[in-house]
């Protein structure tokens, strides 16, 4: 029976037993009473009732008593906390309680007529309750008016397993009554009682404190809101609200009752469980719970037949168990903030705006709210696909404001959060922009004749296909050959195979790639390819957003004609997600012909200020991040007399001793055709350090620019010359002193570093550990592989620090940039997590914030902080 709404009173007449002029409408409006005939019409009153009426009233009534808003008559005034209040019930209602009432089989137009009425009567300003009165018995009302809701929409949604039906406005509602029957501190311990006797002694008799949201916000400690209860020094100012229930705005306290015995297990290896209050178990998690910490706790409340009462959906199918499992995290993150002191408020602020995870606002998927990934997938064993983290940087649970540290258990799931949501800077690929045209590679026939997959594919080749006929075929016949190979005959097992796998699915194929249906997947490609140059472009966004790449650096010649026209006479336009560097191979080399090739061809003279002019010149044009050159296997330098100055050198032209070598560079004009477009790491050179081209173009280009040089040393180019470019790269030993030379001689310029060969790791981290202007990035070409990776990885930590990147992917294929980062990421968040598990176990200890910092210096930060970094 309500006061208000049409439906004041229903009687259920299933015999028509009442007397006949009560079944005229007209009366029963007056009255407001309401006849049924049927226990199933009943059912539907009772329905809408408890899940809109009841279930719109425990949603807000807990979030507002937290936020001092002591009637529910205060949404009909209009400060912006009561519009955003509104904003929040109406949209529960028509994302949430609306089809999931229709899913019980009650018309639209009968749910919509309920909730105008009851909207009706919750801003009507006479007919307000008391916010702390609805609250009472919280725990279970969550079960009873909103654990319907979720049910219906878990159960009858069509909603594919991907597209959780269930929102972040639902997971707020049940997030905000665990937080109101949160105990202020845990004072379940025996130090506890003897600290605050005065709340031990209301838990006696199953009263227990929680704190206002406001009250931390306002500088106030937990233990001295705990304290002010204990002494109720503005005892005037305390107000009871039911049955021995009082609260305190000015001391920031409430009293509570909860009465949910949740069984539970010490720890996960226990063999019994015992029954424990729920409120015990939160008080636990206030002080530094975390969202992977609180997900047991959570979980049981909401299987709780006294709480949630959603035990019942573990019964159904997986896809069911799946949403359940995601909710669960989701009501965890919203939970975890709240305790951590992040006002209700302010969340619901976050979601109506539109901010960090919510695109959808408060209609946003639950899904976005999972913090990392499931416990059983924290290795390195599955791709860590890119994510947004729900936990923003200004979020207490990041610890900078209250130094929230984070405990060992939570560690694990935390470091793979991070590293999970990190926006990487791609700092070395030979990726180039839709407006490059067919220098701009993608696709499902550019990703299966990748140079890996071609070396794969002829180790087991049929001798009738030789490298010349396979390059004489077209790419798609070339595709079709490597797939029938190496995934239909073959299990995609290798590093190169498997990274096809990873990109389909992260584009949504997996479907496809299960039923190994080439066809189709080259169907989805063309949805874009057939839009010719927007459809390249919104590919390469989908990329970008689905490998979570912030930029990508470019490989860029400029003594290549291919490319050159590409920015000559006019720069082609490109989005900010691509930088560029200067590929200058040919004057680290000190290559002679190939530079005056390239000067005269381009209209300068010969002379070194020529070159140096042409240098400068193509700065201006590309805006280069930095200077670059792959060198090979027998890259080397001979000690020379003075350190950091140019003057004195005098020979010029190239190392013709090792020239000699036949891997070394041997021609540079950039003259060849386009087709297949794989110019890029076929240029190695043979550093000469005493060329003047060395000394007198790049060096002091470099310097009078800031510009650092990056340096890929160690690769054999041309070991089987029949299969180009899959027939480079046998690792080779190569000499470090050589950069070790390069750095001390020219202590102005920085240095950006990576190696090739396995047995080069540790020696180029003790050069990074005493040269301060040089960097080391990323793990290249068949160091690029997960074990290496975790090898390479854990090495550069425990000798550098942070002071290093960990991973560029060096792609050649736009679509590669999904599975090297998703791959990288795996084994990057395994490692840390190892990491920093020793040092907490050796003493310290680390807030969230301080763990996000370190991830994100990895992940391209600490490049950054070298390319700013002064050498003056």
């Amino acid at each position: 029976c309500e006061p208000l709404p049409m439906k004041a009173l229903v009687i259920c007449d299933e015999g028509r037993d009442l007397p006949k002029w009560m079944e005229s409408e007209d009366v029963q409006k007056e009255f407001g009473v309401k006849i049924r005939h049927s226990a199933k019409e009943l059912a539907s009153d009772i329905a809408l009732k408890l899940r809109i009426a009841n279930g719109t009233h425990t949603a807000v009534a807990h979030v507002m008593a937290l936020s001092s808003l002591l009637n529910t008559d205060s949404l009909s005034n209009s400060p912006s906390s009561n519009r955003l209040l509104l904003t929040y019930l109406d949209t529960l209602f028509q994302t949430q309680i609306l089809p999931a009432s229709t899913i019980e089989g009650i018309t639209p137009e009968e749910i919509l007529a309920t909730w105008q009425d009851w909207r009706q009567r919750l801003i009507h300003p006479h007919f307000g309750l008391s916010t702390f009165f609805i609250t009472q018995n919280g725990a279970a009302k969550g079960g009873i008016r909103l654990g319907p809701t979720v049910k219906s929409l878990v159960r009858g949604s069509s909603c594919p397993r991907n597209k959780n039906p269930l929102n972040v406005s639902l997971a707020f509602a049940m997030a905000a009554i665990l937080r109101f029957v949160t105990p202020i501190a845990d004072c379940f311990s025996k130090s506890a009682i003897g600290q605050y006797p005065a709340i031990s002694e209301k838990m006696q008799s199953g009263i227990y404190v929680g704190w206002l949201d406001d009250s931390l916000a306002s500088g106030k400690s937990r233990d001295s809101i705990a304290n002010s209860h204990s002494m109720e020094s503005s005892a005037q100012d305390t107000v009871n609200y039911a049955d021995g229930l009082r609260y305190n705005l000015s001391e920031g306290w409430y009293e509570f009752r909860c009465d949910c015995p949740i069984k539970w297990k010490s720890s996960p290896s226990a063999q019994s469980e015992v029954e424990v209050p729920l409120q015990e178990l939160l008080s636990k998690l206030v002080r530094s719970g975390q969202p992977c910490s609180c997900g047991r706790v959570v979980r049981s409340y909401l299987l709780h037949p006294q709480g949630g009462d959603l035990g019942s959906l573990l019964d159904e199918d997986e896809k069911i168990a799946g949403f359940l499992d995601e909710f669960v995290c989701a009501v965890s993150t919203l939970y975890a903030r709240m305790v951590s002191g992040d006002k209700g408020l302010d969340l619901l602020q976050e979601m109506t705006e539109e901010k960090h995870v919510y695109k959808n606002g408060l209609a946003t998927s639950c899904i976005v709210l999972m913090d990392g990934v499931a416990s059983t997938k924290q290795n390195d064993l599955q791709p860590l696909r890119y994510r947004l983290c729900p936990i923003p940087s200004s979020s207490n649970l990041m610890g900078s404001i209250n130094n929230r540290k984070v405990n060992e258990s939570d560690i694990r799931s935390i470091v793979f959060s991070e590293v999970s949501s990190a926006h990487v800077i791609d700092l070395h690929t030979h990726l180039l922009p839709p407006s490059h045209g067919a220098l701009c590679l993608w696709g499902i026939d550019e990703l299966l004749t990748y140079h890996y997959l071609v070396a794969e594919y002829f180790m087991t080749a049929p001798a009738d296909v030789t490298p010349q006929g396979f390059y004489a075929m077209s790419k798609k016949d070339q595709a079709d050959l490597i797939w029938d190979a190496l995934f239909v005959k073959r299990s995609p097992i290798s590093e190169a195979t498997r990274g096809v796998i990873t990109t389909l699915v992260g584009l949504g194929l997996d479907s496809h790639v299960k039923n190994c249906d080439l066809q189709v997947i080259r169907e989805f490609y063309d949805s874009f390819r057939n839009d010719g140059l927007s459809g390249a472009e919104r590919f390469c966004e989908l990329v970008y957003q689905v490998s979570g790449v912030r930029y990508a650096v470019m490989t860029n010649i400029p003594f290549d004609s291919n490319e050159s026209r590409h920015w000559r006479p006019k720069k082609k336009e490109y989005p900010d997600t691509f930088k560029s560097a200067l590929r200058v191979d040919p004057l680290l080399a000190g290559d002679k012909e190939t530079i005056e090739t390239a000067l005269k061809s381009a209209g300068y003279g010969t002379t070194l200020a020529d070159a140096r002019q042409y240098l400068h010149d193509w700065c201006d044009t590309m805006k280069p991040e930095y200077m670059m050159a792959s060198t090979p296997h027998d890259f080397s330098l001979s000690p020379l007399e003075g350190r950091g100055t140019l003057a004195g050198v005098k020979k010029s032209g190239i190392d013709e001793k090792a020239m000699q070598s036949p891997f070394a560079f041997t021609d540079l004009t950039g003259n060849k055709d386009c087709e297949g477009c794989e110019e890029t790491d076929d240029m190695p050179s043979v550093i000469n350090e005493s060329s003047n081209f060395l000394t007198q173009v790049l060096m002091p280009v470099c310097e009078e620019r800031d510009l650092p040089l990056a340096l890929k040393i160690g690769a054999h180019r041309g070991v089987n010359p029949e299969l180009r470019t899959a027939g480079d790269g046998i690792v080779a030993f190569a000499d470090t002193e050589s950069l070790s030379r390069l750095c001390a001689r020219f202590p102005k310029v920085r240095f950006l570093a990576t190696f090739l060969s396995r047995v080069n790791q540790h020696e180029a981290c003790v050069l990074a550990n005493k040269w301060r202007n040089l960097h080391l990035y990323g793990c290249w070409w068949y160091c690029n592989n997960p074990s290496i990776i975790h090898e390479i990885t854990s090495m550069r930590v425990e000798m550098l620090g942070t002071a290093f990147t960990s991973q560029h992917s060096d792609a050649r294929v736009m679509d590669q940039l999904i599975y090297k980062w998703s791959h990288s990421r795996a084994v990057i968040a395994d490692v840390l997590a190892k990491e920093y598990e020793k040092v907490l176990n050796s003493g310290w200890s680390f807030t969230r914030a301080e763990i996000r910092r370190d991830v994100r210096r990895l992940l391209g930060g600490s490049y950054e902080e070298f390319m700013k970094k002064s050498l003056t």
